[in-house]
């Protein structure tokens, strides 16, 4: 039964038509208008999601006003498993081009790489505009665009609590420190002459949070009261009831696991959970335990961290590879990454006896201090199985709080809407079911169904006063949001066909035809050569290779001699690989039941 909240509602209501989520969205004429089109409507405020309304992560968030932008956020998404080959996901920026010179700034809300991952792929394509960050924001951005050789060198501004600045003529911003799992987090509040809009980025409330400032409710509830356009709210703990824990309770409880722990304890957990981290170090320091760090990117943000003042502790306290062997077990403690199963990551190197230095051995202690992304769930737990098989103890969240989360639950958002009260309410940042959640926590404090977008990626909500009053609209205009997919150097190099090919090689492999053919007779020389990977073990299959060698070379033999000469042009060749693709293809279907990929090979002597 479809209730009340659902898309269909939401956007019948605005336009008249029904849009269902989709990953990747059909190109249809609209789009092209709208990429075509470089002319702004006056008066009127768009407000557009490049990225983050259908999944978690991808974030970026456009404003528009009157041929001046300003975007929000320039993150990536990690691959789904069908994504062979494909290290991230990057927004789609055509609805952009031609439009560089209306970009005045770019605001990046915290250093999560689902928020400042696409940036040195971006950065240069959008022709380098002004950056405004935090401070460790800063760091984490910088250190990414020098590792992109490509990407220009970032005009960033660093940008402090209550700090405002005037962005083109139409966008003043002030600037709200929020809570997160990171340090270094705001809240952009963005005054535009329609109205104020808030985007709260990633958040919770968090009373008591580790090196780091409360969030300034005081604050907030005074934008409140001055009048909220539209809040643009962090959807990903949408679905869970209740309050998030603080962080300084993390500490706590893991204070309790140390004092019991005789052996080595490896922690994993994410590399940008700064004051995670820190408070590793501080109960290292506590209990005597020195700390061997693991992974690039983990060294990377310590070290980025420590030197602005984000995070304190003795120098002593981490050791190298050549001391890990001298210390008693009861006096290390191995911090990496891991947590979330990947196959290259520390963990899955250790578990699997692949790490040059450290070997799980019994009475290891291994805290996952990390809430399961979706998607990873069978991978984590083969990791624990196998951790557990080799005599190690594992601890998670689900036994003890080990971890705590970077976003809001539902009390928490309705607590942010209550201080705000605004007009118009529109949840980002997850997958679509997230979304419909939130917006049924905001009917229930109160802001009328009407005034709820629930977007898709692409899809434009306007503003423009009208009379005495400004009025919200889920448009029928969308933009194009297609995945822009980054594999090794190449962005956007890999389409949805090429995936399509790994994805065939992956599952049923492929098998290599190769034909001889003498030029001026057109007879086959000797027997085609056949290569099989992936598809058959040829030793064990003789006669099916046997078969498709004579098929092969019946189907030369039955080709017309101008085409087999090569006497009507190079084209020609084409249409005897084709022939030989759907002829093997068929023939070994029929036998096997399973399709390779067929590679013709033609040659010519």
């Amino acid at each position: 039964m479809m209730t009340k909240y659902q898309t269909r509602n939401y956007a019948s209501r605005q336009t008249g038509k029904s849009y269902s989520p989709s990953r990747k969205p059909r190109r249809t004429n609209y789009y092209q208008q709208t990429l075509n089109s470089t002319k702004s409507e006056r008066g009127k405020l768009k407000v557009i999601v490049l990225g983050g309304l259908e999944e978690v992560g991808r974030n970026m968030t456009l404003l528009e006003y009157d041929q001046e932008i300003i975007i929000i956020d320039m993150g990536l998404q990690f691959p789904e498993e069908d994504m062979l080959g494909i290290d991230y996901i990057i927004p789609n920026t055509d609805y952009l081009v031609g439009k560089e010179d209306w970009i005045k700034g770019i605001i990046i809300t915290h250093g999560h790489y689902d928020h400042i991952g696409a940036i040195p792929h971006l950065l240069g394509k959008l022709k380098n505009p002004p950056m405004f960050m935090g401070r460790l924001t800063a760091g984490l951005v910088e250190k990414k665009i020098k590792e992109q050789p490509q990407c220009p060198k970032a005009a960033i501004t660093i940008i402090e609590e209550n700090k405002t600045i005037q962005l083109g003529k139409n966008f003043n911003i002030e600037f709200l420190r929020m809570n997160h799992s990171i340090p270094d987090c705001f809240a952009p509040i963005i005054h535009t002459p329609v109205g104020t809009i808030m985007h709260t980025g990633d958040f919770k409330i968090d009373y008591s949070p580790v090196n780091d400032k409360p969030a300034d409710l005081q604050r907030i509830a005074q934008f409140g009261s001055q009048g909220i356009l539209l809040l643009m709210s962090d959807s990903t703990d949408s679905t869970h009831p209740g309050y998030q824990i603080s962080e300084s309770s993390i500490g706590d409880e893991m204070s309790r696991l140390f004092e019991k722990i005789e052996g080595r304890i490896i922690i994993c957990t994410f590399a940008s959970q700064i004051s995670r981290i820190q408070e590793i170090f501080t109960l290292a320091e506590k209990f005597g335990r020195r700390i061997y760090i693991q992974g690039r990117s983990m060294n990377d943000n310590i070290e980025i961290a420590k030197q602005i003042g984000y995070m304190k502790f003795n120098s002593q306290t981490i050791i190298h590879e050549n001391e890990i062997h001298h210390l008693p077990d009861n006096k290390i403690i191995v911090l990496g990454t891991g947590a979330q199963g990947e196959n290259n990551a520390f963990l899955m190197r250790v578990v699997n006896n692949e790490h040059r230095t450290v070997r799980l051995k019994p009475g290891d202690t291994i805290i996952f201090s990390s809430s399961v992304i979706p998607g990873n769930e069978r991978s984590i737990q083969n990791l624990k199985d196998q951790i557990v098989r080799q005599g190690g103890k594992v601890i998670h969240y689900e036994m003890m709080d080990v971890h705590a989360g970077g976003h809001a639950k539902q009390e928490d958002l309705k607590l942010m809407m209550r201080l705000l009260k605004p007009k118009y309410f529109m949840p980002i940042e997850g997958s679509h079911f997230m979304l419909q959640a939130h917006a049924e926590l905001a009917q229930q404090v109160g802001i009328p169904t009407n005034n709820i977008f629930v977007a898709d990626n692409g899809q434009v909500v306007t503003f423009e006063v009208r009379g005495h009053e400004t009025i919200g609209q889920l448009s029928k205009e969308k933009v194009m949001t297609d995945y822009v997919m980054v594999d090794g150097l190449g962005v956007g190099d890999v389409s949805d066909i090429v995936l399509r090919d790994r994805k065939t090689m992956a599952e049923d492999g492929m098998i290599v035809v190769i034909a001889t053919i003498d030029s001026k007779t057109g007879d086959p020389i000797g027997n085609p050569d056949i290569i099989s990977r992936g598809f058959i073990y040829m030793k064990d299959n003789k006669d099916l290779i046997q078969d498709t060698r004579m098929r092969v070379k019946k189907i030369i033999k039955e080709s017309d001699p101008l085409l087999l000469t090569g006497t009507r042009g190079l084209g020609e060749d084409d249409q005897l690989k084709n022939k030989i693709r759907a002829d093997v293809s068929q023939f070994l279907f029929n036998k096997t039941k399973r399709r390779p990929m067929v590679l013709p090979v033609v040659i010519k002597v």
